[in-house]
């Protein structure tokens, strides 16, 4: 699951990041309100956590223009003001929920967890001929038989079939699953795929992923 936590504080910032990636979130950090509104474009979010007061755009005028938009990725306020008119104005503005500073991270983590059971109900399970992946219980089958998977693999492979039918680029995967911040010289991701493989193969008798050379990998659907 890919957040966009979007807080100037940088003492909020680095506790909440660090905490979310501890729970397998990939986070991608923005400080700059105009600045997220161009992440928001150009990458695909599970959620967006916004403060209200930020340089360069408020977080009301962001959800405003996604909403407006048609971005419809589930938003919390995370934010200092606690006025009853602050929440009104912020769900009116198209947030999902608001969570007032200073937090319990126990509530913040229940909150997130609400909003995205609320996302996976509408795409609870995703497939490639035997192979399914249940979305909400975070399980991979082929056919009765379930693959044990770790975390990042289950996020790659839930990044795929999302995109079956396309060739992902390993840059790409590298954002949407470890961030921006992470090197884009590395290994990791062939790494991961390799063993995903190795795991996904010994109840398939085909090679599902496939690499396309010199691009990324792809669900190859000749082979469902």
């Amino acid at each position: 699951m890919r957040i966009l936590l979007v807080e100037d504080e940088k003492g909020v910032a680095k506790f909440v990041k660090k905490g979310l990636e501890e729970e397998h979130y990939t986070v991608d950090h923005e400080a700059n309100g105009k600045e997220a509104l161009n992440f928001i474009a150009a990458n695909q979010y599970d959620l967006i956590i916004l403060d209200i007061m930020l340089p360069g755009m408020n977080g009301i005028d962001i959800c405003r223009n996604i909403r407006s938009a048609g971005i419809q990725t589930p938003v919390m306020m995370l934010t200092a003001r606690e006025s009853v008119g602050d929440k009104v104005q912020a769900l009116d503005s198209g947030a999902d929920d608001y969570l007032t500073k200073p937090f319990s991270f126990d509530e913040l983590l229940a909150r997130i967890r609400a909003l995205l059971r609320r996302q996976k109900d509408s795409m609870p399970e995703l497939t490639a001929g035997k192979l399914h992946l249940n979305v909400a219980a975070r399980k991979v089958y082929v056919g009765d038989q379930e693959a044990i998977i770790s975390p990042k693999e289950f996020a790659i492979l839930q990044y795929l079939l999302r995109n079956k039918g396309r060739v992902v680029s390993r840059t790409q995967i590298l954002e949407n699953i470890w961030g921006y911040d992470f090197n884009p010289s590395t290994n990791v991701v062939d790494v991961h795929i390799k063993t995903l493989r190795e795991k996904i193969g010994q109840l398939m008798q085909i090679n599902i992923i496939r690499s396309v050379r010199g691009v990324g990998y792809t669900i190859d659907v000749e082979n469902e």
